[in-house]
């Protein structure tokens, strides 16, 4: 298992450099210093001298690779790639260029969107599967084509109108819960039930055509048959050997959500007022603060390899014919 692990995480290091030089030169050799200096200081009546000072203040003066000026290991150091990518890697996100601390931004703000992610994420899971589960049961009845009709009308609206209709209905008519906001301690869960109960709605349409795709893919298979030959009941075969087996696309389908646990949702943050990684992003990019971008990017790069690690050693758990080598 160590063995694997170690060797996993040799074949993301590869990854995140290449990661890592591509977002550096889509940030400063697509877009020059020069260029970014514009842009927050506004393209218009700009001094070169506002742009070299702006620049001299968050050390984009300095070469991109290598720094003639300087003796030694400094010719490496004193250079864009070094403080504003390289560093990365050892977490060091330095500071935004409105001149914040990313990293004391992203301690603050990762609280907010993991109580946002984690209950939609363990709700969603329980009613989406409990659903394919029970269209599956019914399969080929009217129950299974209405439900599927169901499924497809709740994929085919926009996210947005969920956000809105929840907000005017439930905030605005009921007055059962704020519009948006947030505040700190227990006092929180008020402002975050009415953007959980609309993410785990949105996920309902696809979340349930693709569980019940997987297990109708499974219900077909020889070790299905034999269980049924064998007099176990339907929703024994359901429960205990199509779900099980199931097991290992759907940890699968769940990696991809799981850098949305830690860097939270773009629209839903954003719309409800959360301060968290997501309207943190929204923001960063709203403002062009192309440090904030570059950090979340490569934190995203990173959450997303170790959730595909997770995701492998999770296998061998549910299913014994898999094995880490």
């Amino acid at each position: 298992m160590i063995k694997y692990i170690i060797k996993r995480i040799l074949y993301a290091i590869p990854i995140l450099i290449g990661v890592n030089i591509l977002t550096f030169t889509l940030f400063f050799v697509v877009n020059s210093p020069d260029e970014i200096a514009r842009l927050h200081l506004g393209n218009k009546r700009v001094t070169q001298e506002q742009i070299i000072s702006w620049n001299e203040e968050r050390g984009y003066n300095n070469p991109l690779f290598y720094n003639n000026s300087e003796i030694g290991l400094k010719v490496f150091k004193k250079t864009i790639f070094y403080e504003k990518s390289f560093k990365l890697f050892l977490f060091d996100f330095g500071l935004s260029d409105s001149g914040r601390d990313i990293k004391y931004d992203i301690k603050q703000r990762m609280w907010p969107s993991l109580a946002i992610a984690l209950p939609s994420l363990f709700v969603g899971l329980f009613i989406n599967i409990t659903f394919a589960l029970f269209f599956v049961f019914f399969r080929f009845t009217y129950v299974d084509y209405f439900g599927v009709i169901l499924c497809v009308a709740l994929m085919s609206v926009s996210s947005l109108f969920y956000i809105i209709g929840g907000q005017y209905l439930i905030s605005k008519l009921l007055h059962l819960v704020p519009i948006s906001g947030y505040t700190q301690g227990l006092d929180a869960i008020k402002f975050l039930i009415l953007p959980t109960i609309i993410s785990v709605i949105y996920s309902i349409g696809s979340g349930t055509r693709w569980y019940r795709s997987l297990f109708l893919e499974e219900i077909e298979k020889d070790y299905v048959k034999t269980a049924r030959s064998k007099g176990l009941s339907e929703v024994t075969v359901l429960f205990h050997h199509v779900f099980r087996n199931a097991l290992i696309p759907i940890l699968t389908g769940v990696v991809v959500i799981l850098p949305l646990l830690f860097l939270g949702s773009l629209i839903v943050e954003s719309f409800f007022g959360i301060p968290g990684l997501g309207s943190y992003t929204i923001d960063a990019i709203q403002s062009q603060d192309f440090a904030i971008v570059r950090a979340m990017v490569f934190l995203g790069s990173i959450l997303y390899i170790f959730g595909l690690i997770l995701t492998d050693i999770s296998y061998t758990l549910v299913d014994p014919r898999v094995s880490l080598k």
